[in-house]
């Protein structure tokens, strides 16, 4: 089995976890249980070692702390498939790449269209711009070989990019106010393992060392820790040697290494935290706001429109091909299933709307709702459409 096989049967399975931690999440949020559930997410966990304080409920330890892990597995995952993987040449990026530009700016003009007016909603153009790789290639997997091994590779690169362009949105626009002390030792905690890769040091201790100094620093500055994880993973040596001169690979080694955890583990953990929403006080006069709207409406709209759409103009302009054994109503309901934006839509939610009930959890339900319609109709239109 190759490695990107490898890769998308394992993100498959975690798609399944995540569908039942979602759930229960839901579940507990529902029923009688609402009251432990909300207990469990702020039980505080408290590290202290010396002057260094660092105090957060659950909730917040997931997203900043196990988030940076998943978004080390993710900057991994991008330079190696860039190195000489999926990403590596210009035949290989076109589509996808080309893809998921589309399927960030469409969704994200559907949901500024509906609250241009609404300066307080703004901050949530985002959210509707992501496509959760596991819960996609989980609908994929359902379909065995009815789906050409090609779209999947296609749903896999467009997914990576799109991650990609998430770190940069989070980057740029969801920042607080910066400490100039904490991006100075960032700063320096960078230029040291680059220093560290450039001499070729291969011993993953140093770079997790450096790498945790990192994540306090980008943590304190007020820029979202979880970019610490991004800019570790791209100055990690994809090969080396080690003091007996023997070929080592780090960054295979770490990846393969974190991959079960961030899969069967600290994504459905995410998901479990971020999940639970209480339908029952929601109506649907609420989920007609114009927040909810441009979610739901960005993610099972405009996701399609802009992934098939910029696809359909890249591939007819000669500047990309059809996925080969593809054909159109395929690379559409793939095109569907990119809608299904959760785990990263739900991580941008945190970051639009600090205050987690701005909306009422409207945006959360939506993001839900939007993503489930999106993995219904593209499994639809895929089962319909056989190879």
């Amino acid at each position: 089995m190759s490695s990107i096989e490898k890769f998308i049967q394992k993100e498959s399975s975690s798609g399944i976890f995540l569908i039942f931690a979602t759930i229960l999440a839901l579940v507990l949020s529902n029923t009688f249980l609402a009251p432990l559930y909300e207990s469990f997410l702020h039980i505080p966990v408290e590290i202290r070692i010396g002057a260094l304080h660092l105090d957060k409920s659950l909730y917040h330890w997931v997203n900043d702390g196990l988030m940076s892990i998943f978004f080390l597995l993710i900057g991994l995952e991008v330079k190696k498939e860039m190195m000489g993987g999926s990403l590596s040449s210009w035949n290989q990026i076109a589509l996808p790449g080309i893809a998921a530009i589309g399927g960030m700016v469409v969704p994200a003009a559907i949901y500024f269209a509906f609250n241009q007016n609404y300066p307080i909603a703004q901050n949530g153009w985002a959210i509707p711009t992501a496509t959760d790789i596991a819960f996609a290639l989980a609908i994929l997997s359902l379909l065995g070989n009815r789906v050409p091994a090609s779209l999947k590779i296609f749903l896999m690169a467009l997914a990576i990019i799109d991650d990609l362009g998430a770190i940069v949105i989070i980057a740029i626009f969801y920042t607080a106010d910066l400490s100039t002390l904490s991006i100075v030792i960032a700063s320096a905690s960078l230029v040291i393992l680059i220093v560290l890769n450039w001499f070729g040091v291969t011993r993953k201790a140093a770079y997790f060392t450096v790498g945790i100094v990192l994540w306090i620093a980008v943590l304190k500055s007020g820029v979202h820790a979880t970019l610490a994880g991004v800019a570790l993973a791209f100055t990690i040596p994809l090969t080396g040697k080690d003091e007996n001169q023997l070929s080592v690979f780090p960054l295979e080694e770490i990846e393969h290494n974190l991959h079960f955890w961030v899969a069967f583990f600290i994504l459905p953990l995410f998901a479990f935290v971020n999940a639970g929403v209480n339908i029952i006080d929601i109506s649907l006069t609420q989920m007609s706001g114009t927040v909810p709207l441009g979610i739901m409406l960005g993610l099972f709209v405009g996701k399609q429109l802009g992934v098939f759409g910029f696809s359909f103009l890249a591939i007819k302009l000669k500047l990309a091909t059809l996925p080969e054994g593809s054909n159109w109503m395929q690379l559409y309901g793939v095109s569907v299933l990119a809608g299904i934006g959760f785990t990263m839509s739900l991580f941008i939610v945190s970051l639009a709307f600090e205050d987690a009930s701005l909306f009422q959890y409207t945006d959360k339900l939506a993001i839900l709702l939007g993503s489930f319609a999106s993995g219904i109709v593209g499994y639809l239109v895929l089962k319909a459409n056989r190879k």
